[in-house]
């Protein structure tokens, strides 16, 4: 079993591959998606501490099953459990808010659907157009002095937002979009999370399953996919190509190309841990695997080299 890490200096203690719990509350037979808590037992058996959901995950869904099956198996004390708020239904429209008294209720409303009296990193989810970042930020501050929240994220802040939340250097963790197509997180903000001992997390680790090796010039793919622009032609049988040379690292190391890219962003040292999501129990004990992956200073070359930072999308 990989040990755990700590998440910046937010004290958290979590297995580094984390469950990424936005299809837990899905019941959709087309994608293979598993329904409710089993495979959140399945991973707690298998080491994994460290959950990742959101109120927009099924409308608070995903949090209930979580918090049903913690509470009913008496798990909650050995799991550590991130959550999100920011959105807010408006006549029927989804709104963006931060003010200080929605998170406020936000954080009370998801405590309850833990079943919990405290969450271990709150995140909030995305930034309004119009709420300062620091009386953001702050609510959580002072959430987290009552003991509500243990430590305090954002996600999907551009630098200046999380420089503005960040006047009293409240923020622990920042999750946010990095993959080897989109490496734009190292240049622009990995140095300021250095300076302040900020964890980063990544979202989206395997663009659309691109990275993990899921894809060859075969697959059918379907008029959504085909509407976004990896999976466009020449650049999506250039990422094929690249993503085919990790096959020799896979193949060392006796695992999938998934694990030896998320091994990858384990080896930057602003990242603690990661959350891939799963559809199924294979999926995430695959994905547990690769905390045992440790690449030497060569192989991160070598992928760093196949994947260079200044590669884009066309």
């Amino acid at each position: 079993m990989s040990e755990f890490v700590t998440l910046g200096k937010s004290g958290l203690k979590v297995h580094p591959i984390g469950l990424g719990a936005n299809k837990i509350s899905d019941a959709d037979p087309s994608t293979n998606t598993e329904y409710g808590g089993d495979i959140l037992l399945d991973a707690i058996d298998k080491g994994l501490n460290f959950i990742d959901t959101a109120f927009i995950y099924g409308d608070g869904k995903s949090e209930s099953i979580i918090g049903e099956t913690l509470k009913k198996h008496q798990l909650r004390q050995d799991i550590v459990i991130a959550t999100k708020g920011a959105h807010e239904y408006v006549n029927g429209e989804i709104k963006l808010n931060n003010h200080p008294d929605f998170l406020t209720q936000q954080v009370e409303d998801s405590l309850k659907r833990l079943q919990t009296d405290y969450i271990d990193l709150y995140y909030i989810h995305f930034p309004d157009e119009d709420t300062p970042k620091a009386e953001a930020v702050g609510a959580l501050s002072r959430l987290k002095e009552q003991g509500k929240i243990r430590s305090i994220g954002v996600s999907n802040f551009s630098l200046d937002q999380i420089k503005e939340g960040n006047v009293h250097d409240d923020i622990d963790v920042v999750q946010d979009e990095y993959n080897l197509l989109n490496q734009s997180a190292e240049s622009e903000v990995f140095p300021y999370y250095r300076e302040k001992n900020i964890s980063f997390i990544p979202y989206f680790p395997f663009a659309s399953g691109l990275l993990a090796g899921k894809y060859d010039k075969d697959t059918q793919l379907s008029d959504r996919q085909k509407s976004r622009p990896q999976f466009q032609e020449p650049t999506y049988s250039e990422i094929l190509s690249k993503v085919d040379q990790l096959k020799s690292l896979a193949d060392k190391y006796n695992t999938g190309i998934q694990n030896i890219v998320l091994a990858y962003y384990l080896s930057k040292d602003v990242v603690d841990a990661v959350i891939p999501g799963a559809r199924n129990r294979q999926q995430m004990e695959q994905n547990l695997a690769a905390a045992n992956i440790q690449l030497t200073a060569e192989e991160c070359q070598f992928i760093s080299e196949v994947f260079p930072s200044s590669f884009k999308l066309k």
